[in-house]
């Protein structure tokens, strides 16, 4: 038996070379996981020095699905629409061709540029698409009556939080994949990773106002 196992062995050793990868093939992959790594956080971390690691989100692009359900909860809306977290600003082209005036928020340069990029050759006007590099924690965001957010779920408190602090009365909320955990949903529209949910917010602040176990600030 161990002399048909030299054998096998012998007969793949061209396979399965014993002998170690040469330094220069060793550095090349290296210098290439590098490069790879470069350009991927190029998109996914700019800017996330400037913001607490509390409130840091990756770039995760929306999927057709999911533009396709935040739409069909915008129906019958109108006025200023805020996304935050625009990424390459997908869902802002999308609700942009549904009539809405949308500003997208980014602080990834990179993702802005693009986004400008492709609404110019696009033929997107600024009154109907807007991108900003600016944090969208740190900016008022009264003047929106319709909001739609892709994040996360360590994220949805804190930003619930400032939504009913800034948000008028008449302004809707849409968010995808990931619900607030305390707000009750108008409706929703998908299921499972696609799935978006939507809220007013005056219903919100009104189920808050008379919930026990609720203590708003």
């Amino acid at each position: 038996m161990e002399d048909s196992i030299e054998m096998i062995l012998q007969d793949h050793s061209g396979i399965f070379p014993t002998t170690r990868p040469h330094p220069i093939v060793t550095a090349c992959t290296g210098a290439l996981l590098t490069g790879m790594y470069g350009l991927w956080s190029l998109f996914a971390l700019p800017g996330f020095r400037k913001i607490p690691w509390s409130l840091k989100v990756p770039y995760l692009p929306s999927s057709k699905d999911q533009t396709q359900n935040v739409l069909k909860l915008l129906e019958g809306r109108k006025g200023p629409l805020a996304d935050l977290g625009s990424g390459d600003g997908r869902l802002v082209f999308a609700a942009s061709s549904a009539g809405f005036q949308c500003t997208g928020f980014e602080i990834n340069s990179v993702l802005v540029t693009y986004a400008r990029s492709k609404a110019y050759w696009s033929g997107v006007p600024p009154s109907q698409a807007t991108f900003v590099k600016k944090d969208f924690w740190k900016t008022d965001l009264s003047s929106f009556h319709n909001v739609t957010a892709f994040l996360a779920p360590g994220v949805m408190d804190l930003l619930g939080e400032k939504l009913l602090k800034e948000l008028p009365d008449d302004a809707h909320v849409i968010t995808c994949r990931f619900p607030f955990p305390n707000w009750p949903q108008k409706s929703s529209v998908g299921s499972g990773l696609d799935q978006s949910f939507a809220y007013d917010i005056n219903a919100v602040r009104s189920h808050l106002r008379h919930s026990p176990s609720r203590v708003t600030k």
